[in-house]
């Protein structure tokens, strides 16, 4: 992959879209029509490629338990 070509996949329960090189440009979104059609518009004005992983969203968003170490 080129730096800025983006792959969009579902990952904890939500749509990502994940920019090659530049994670700080990295997002997510609530549905997988929202995350494509920004991926295609980021894709589209930096000339570079869109992936899209056809997964099947679990629908439950995951976050890490907090630590209880001190």
């Amino acid at each position: 992959m080129a730096r800025f070509d983006v792959t969009t996949r579902s990952k904890n329960g939500q749509w990502v879209n994940e920019v090659e090189g530049a994670p700080h440009l990295s997002r997510s979104f609530r549905d997988k029509e929202e995350a494509v059609q920004a991926a295609r518009e980021f894709t589209a004005s930096r000339r570079t490629r869109h992936t899209l992983e056809e997964t099947e969203p679990t629908g439950v968003i995951t976050d890490p338990a907090p630590s209880t170490d001190p």
